[in-house]
């Protein structure tokens, strides 16, 4: 199994790990950590070394109620990292839904769109459709990130999200873009209760059947926070464990923040298989 990306193809056979690279003042996490040019390069260089395979770079918070940032911000923060980091040799994904940044960073060579709309912006699905080969994520989300955890979902989220997701894709590959390049992605926390996102987690194998890999993100996420009691800084043991458990359950991907932390993990998941 391979995702078909702009200049990888990458083997999903083996669990990828997708670093998180946040050059925002207010994501939930790391906010303002990396928010320099010079900070950002130095922890993409780290993920690296701590065994990251793929590097997605976001220049927007998508946390709950975080305000939108303006077309001009985005592209200030995103391309000058963007341009510095696909010399490093792995997938370079960028976290967004504006076509505009797409249109930029592709034209760049950047290798995935990671797009929490899931293309549903005006002119977002026409530029992904346009480029040859590069990879995108189609993740799921109910509401927009002002309202999404003020306004949650109700009833059983797994066919909710199946529906989306299956309907996202198809209409995608509508539009000539080949399914090798499509990964899905649940949208953990994305307009869900603490008890959807778990349910998700438990009933993750029925999204296989959509056939595409899928791609988890739980990582320091308030539903851990809310079963555990630990606070956002608290949270590498719960994220790790929540991606070895999304990675037993079929995912391909998982989108993290403690890199080292979750590699470690899954070796020992792979030497148990």
């Amino acid at each position: 199994m391979f995702w078909k990306t702009t200049r990888f193809d990458i083997d999903l056979t083996t669990p990828q790990v997708m670093g998180i690279v946040n050059v925002t003042p207010d994501s939930f996490s790391d906010g303002g950590h990396h928010d320099t040019l010079h900070t950002a390069l130095r922890h993409c260089e780290q993920l690296i070394r701590d065994g990251a395979h793929i590097l997605d770079i976001g220049g927007e918070s998508t946390r709950p109620g975080a305000p939108a940032v303006s077309l001009e911000d985005e592209l200030a923060r995103v391309l000058p990292l963007v341009r510095e980091a696909l010399r490093f040799g792995v997938p370079i994904s960028v976290d967004t839904y504006k076509p505009q940044v797409m249109q930029a960073v592709l034209d760049a060579g950047v290798d995935i769109v990671n797009d929490i709309w899931a293309l549903r912006q005006p002119g977002a699905q026409a530029v992904v459709a346009a480029h040859p080969s590069c990879g995108v994520c189609l993740m799921h989300m109910h509401g927009e990130p002002q309202t999404m955890q003020t306004l949650p979902m109700t009833g059983q989220a797994l066919p909710a999200v199946m529906y989306f997701l299956r309907q996202s894709a198809q209409a995608l590959c509508a539009q000539g873009v080949a399914a090798q390049r499509i990964v899905l992605d649940p949208g953990v926390g994305f307009g869900k209760t603490v008890a959807q996102n778990f349910e998700l987690l438990a009933g993750q194998a029925p999204l296989l059947t959509l056939g595409y890999p899928l791609l988890v993100g739980w990582s320091r996420k308030s539903s851990l926070g809310a079963v555990t009691g630990c606070e956002v800084g608290e949270r590498m043991v719960p994220s790790v464990a929540a991606a070895v458990l999304a990675v037993e359950r079929g995912a391909r991907v998982v989108r993290v923040h403690d890199v080292a932390q979750t590699v470690q993990a899954l070796k020992v998941w792979s030497a148990a298989r």
